[in-house]
């Protein structure tokens, strides 16, 4: 059973508008989950808010949002005051403008989010605003309020829905130049790109969903299991992966790109 949406609004193409319900597209259900525990009672310990300066508890009625505005000095907001400032994109999607799908670089990327039609009145709607954007090789450009703050979001369709990512405020991402531009000019020679690309060819497979695992949650998963059948911890040695071994260029890059493509050949 699919999970109940986390957002409720409209989509709106100017005057067409339907209903849509948003849901996270990303998960972390599975994650193996960890609590603090009193190793000398074996019960969990839980943690609790308390006061700067006197160190007493404060109970969940007397706590608000601060907003700091000087040493010691914060205004404060009950939680009803936040939403009290409901913008229109707080429920609607308003597409205002349209972009190329490559246009956007996946570092501007932030959350995805599938959107999907709410009622069957409004999928006919929303599956036109759907197959024109498809078919234009286009993505919608909106604002939309999401966890307390209005963002600028890619409307992209996939499949029988749209997918809804915010996008990275401009501060947020951080200028390549000051990165990218101390690196030297270098043209690679002709015979080392023929061979490079000739490896990159040698290893091109269909893309597989599976092929994404956690093998850290699953030695982690090993472990609790064993530690259950046996019933008490057991630590295993940590493995250390094999540090590359400092120096110069000792094999060139023409001997490794060969020897690469021959190991290639020797697994197929």
């Amino acid at each position: 059973m699919a999970p109940r949406p986390f957002w409720k609004g409209y989509l709106k193409l100017s005057l067409v508008t339907c209903p849509v319900a948003m849901m996270p597209a990303l998960s972390d259900e599975s994650r193996v989950r960890f609590r603090t525990i009193n190793s000398k009672t074996g019960n969990p310990v839980v943690s609790q808010y308390v006061d700067e300066k006197t160190g007493k508890p404060v109970e969940d009625d007397d706590q608000v949002h601060g907003y700091e505005h000087g040493e010691d000095k914060y205004v404060m907001l009950e939680e009803d005051e936040i939403d009290a400032v409901a913008l229109e994109s707080t429920h609607t999607i308003d597409i205002d403008m349209f972009v190329p799908a490559d246009s956007i670089s996946a570092i501007w990327r932030d959350r995805p989010h599938f959107l999907m039609p709410d009622d069957e009145v409004g999928e006919e709607a929303f599956c036109v605003i759907r197959e024109a954007m498809a078919e234009t090789g286009m993505c919608g450009i909106a604002r939309l309020v999401l966890y307390r703050r209005e963002r600028a979001v890619l409307l992209e369709p996939r499949d029988k829905g749209i997918v809804v990512w915010t996008l990275r405020y401009g501060d947020e991402v951080r200028d390549e130049d000051d990165y990218f531009s101390g690196i030297a000019a270098v043209k690679p020679e002709t015979s080392q790109k023929t061979l490079m690309k000739k490896l990159i060819t040698a290893q091109t497979m269909d893309w597989e969903d599976e092929r994404i695992d956690d093998p850290v949650q699953e030695k982690l998963l090993e472990m609790i299991a064993s530690a259950k059948k046996k019933g008490k911890r057991k630590s295993e040695p940590k493995e250390t992966a094999p540090q590359p071994k400092a120096g110069g260029n000792v094999v060139s890059i023409m001997d490794a790109l060969r020897k690469s493509l021959q190991q290639g050949a020797g697994r197929s």
